[in-house]
């Protein structure tokens, strides 16, 4: 029997779930559901990054233990995979122990081998991407919190498999896709490729995996992270599973971790004698209009909101057909409708509603006896036998888009040869000729309630029911006839997008105040305790202040307005409240990092301060 091991990136444990995590993990469930309709014997796993510094500064913001922190953030992933219907296989924490064995052990191989070396190493280091970077990547303006740092590291010998890497590719078409993902490694690979510095001291950071070798560090987020894929088949302990599953059909990815996932990773397997993934396919990002969904401009959608508006099988739908996998897709609700209505509603369901209703009008709620054999009805039996061979072979060439485009296609083409053959007028005439394209469209809707089950798994449910035809396969003549009918409910209830405009109309109406936000709106504003510095007047403006600020471990500089109300040695060792993730801004040709809450009544003003033994700079206020 073949295997198909499939995985999705790690989430963050941090991150709170959104469209973007949503996508992957039902673009996994989809392809692995048509793999085991195949009859493969699957893998699918998923799960969560936990170890890193951004976890551990959380946790302390929060004054709990990094684990108890991952504890409590996990549930929100799992349950979001359940009310999505996701069928994963396994689902991974770093933090588990079987993890933390499988990378020590892989540690202390690649150690063996050579490929680890300890060296002194200064630089600039990004807390919130938790790595090293260069002068030019600083001077991008893309990494706010950046620090100095010289300490002493352990490195892995990641220049020295640059050649077998881009031999591997250049021998493995489909080694990186799409296309233009493996032309960018490429170019990446052309530079010099430098070694990987794959600890932190625990002087620093504590929260992550023990370097075997060395108790004083623990290791690089992505060293740990990556390994999870070779972990959950068995890796340590020798498990069966291991040489049946790996190597992995596809790593899943977003393309900003391409080049973790097809440098750092093949060059770790390769140390550590592994053999290399058969395929890493990058996906592109879900925009909003023009610009990437983003938490900091709070445009991102969450999949939750949709889920108990339109129900799960319509978004997992709109997810799987509007983004063409590999490039960005552009989220609108207006697009969603748009889809809904038409391919659901008016394509798919209204067959579903037009064929069963004929079958109870004239056949007492019974499968005919005879498929059509017409003209007309042998080119749609044809053309059933032609999309399913034509929807797997986009699977397998991961074109999900285009597979679910072919069935809708041969869904129409059932609709149009029912306006053609007219059964409800045929039946006043020749019943048993009626009979006939009733089974045959019916059939080919079976057929494709088969072909779209692993996008839509519960309305799909719905039309086998009907037709009794449960646990039916993708050959044609999967219906029994003189089975009875079961009764449905309409399968996508139509969205009338004039009523919903008018409802959303009076809904604006009823609030009032111009300045209301959500909830939601409200999380996305980060307040954070910060100490005050230093502070000096700006040279020629009266009102401005400069202040610098100690954020948790990130100083910043923030220009105020408030010189008429404090001076600066009153604002030293003030503990404030600093809005952290404002967009930079030039003020009187000096940028400002941030924004001090202050209350004004009149013309008095009091800055918002907060005293006590137990606040400290960096903790986040709610």
């Amino acid at each position: 029997m073949n295997t198909f091991y499939l995985t999705t990136p790690i989430y963050y444990v941090n991150d709170k779930p959104h469209i973007g995590h949503a996508y992957t993990t039902i673009l996994a469930d989809v392809l692995t559901r048509f793999h085991r309709t195949a009859g493969e014997d699957v893998f699918f796993l998923t799960g969560l990054d936990e170890h890193g510094q951004k976890v551990q500064q959380a946790a302390e913001q929060r004054g709990v233990a990094p684990k108890h922190h991952c504890d409590e953030m996990a549930p929100r992933f799992l349950e979001l995979w359940e009310k999505l219907h996701i069928q994963n296989d396994d689902f991974i924490r770093t933090t588990e122990k079987r993890h933390v064995e499988v990378v020590q052990k892989i540690l202390q191989e690649v150690f063996d081998n050579g490929d680890i070396y300890e060296d002194e190493y200064e630089g600039l280091y990004s807390v919130s991407e938790e790595r090293f970077i260069t002068e030019k990547e600083a001077e991008s303006g893309e990494f706010r919190d950046i620090k100095n740092i010289k300490e002493k590291n352990y490195f892995f010998k990641m220049s020295q498999y640059q050649q077998p890497l881009i031999d591997h590719i250049n021998n493995n078409p489909g080694f990186i896709q799409p296309e233009h993902r493996k032309n960018e490694v490429l170019g990446f690979l052309k530079k010099p490729l430098g070694d990987l510095c794959i600890s932190r001291p625990k002087s620093r950071l504590n929260w992550g995996i023990e370097l075997p070798f060395d108790s004083n560090y623990v290791t690089y987020v992505w060293f740990d992270a990556l390994i999870n894929y070779v972990t959950a088949v068995g890796y340590n302990v020798h498990d069966p599973n291991f040489k049946k599953y790996w190597p992995a059909n596809y790593h899943l990815i977003g393309k900003d971790i391409l080049t973790t996932h097809s440098v750092y990773w093949p060059t770790m397997l390769m140390s550590a004698k592994l053999p290399l993934p058969l395929g890493i396919f990058a996906h592109g990002w879900w925009l909003s209009g023009e610009s990437k969904m983003s938490k900091s401009l709070g445009n991102v959608v969450d999949p939750l909101d949709l889920i108990e508006e339109y129900g799960v099988d319509p978004v997992r739908y709109y997810l799987m057909r509007e983004m063409v996998l590999g490039q960005d897709a552009s989220f609108t609700m207006e697009s969603f409708i748009k889809r809904y209505n038409s391919d659901l509603a008016n394509d798919f369901g209204n067959l579903l509603s037009r064929v069963s209703n004929l079958l109870n009008k004239f056949f007492e709620g019974k499968i005919p006896k005879e498929e059509d054999d017409s003209p007309e009805g042998i080119v749609i039996k044809e053309n059933g036998i032609k999309v399913v061979a034509e929807v797997w072979d986009q699977i397998e060439t991961m074109r999900v888009n285009d597979a679910i485009e072919s069935t809708l296609q041969f869904v129409r083409s059932v609709n149009k040869y029912m306006e053609t053959k007219a059964p409800w007028k045929m039946a006043k005439e020749d019943l048993n000729a009626t009979g006939k394209v009733l089974f045959t469209a019916a059939e080919a809707l079976r057929v494709s309630a088969v072909l779209l089950d692993p996008v839509m798994p519960n309305r799909t449910k719905v039309v086998l029911e009907t037709f009794n035809a449960q646990g039916s396969g993708l050959d044609w003549g999967g219906l029994t006839p003189g089975n009875k009918l079961n009764q449905h409910d309409v399968l996508f209830p139509r969205i009338d997008v004039k009523k919903l405009k008018k409802s959303n109309q009076t809904e604006s109406k009823s609030v009032s105040p111009s300045n209301v936000i959500t909830f939601d709106e409200f999380k996305n504003v980060d307040l954070q305790t910060a100490k005050v510095l230093r502070a000096e007047k700006v040279d020629g403006a009266d009102k401005l202040l400069k202040i610098e600020v100690e954020v948790g471990d990130e100083k910043r500089q923030i220009i105020s307005g408030i010189a008429q109300y404090y001076t600066p040695e009153e604002l030293l060792g003030k503990m404030v409240v600093v809005v952290t993730n404002l967009k930079p801004a030039t003020i009187f040709g000096i940028e400002s990092h941030g924004m001090l809450l202050a209350a004004k009544k009149g013309k008095e003003l009091t800055l918002i301060t907060i005293d006590g033994e137990q606040v400290s700079s960096g903790m986040q206020i709610y």
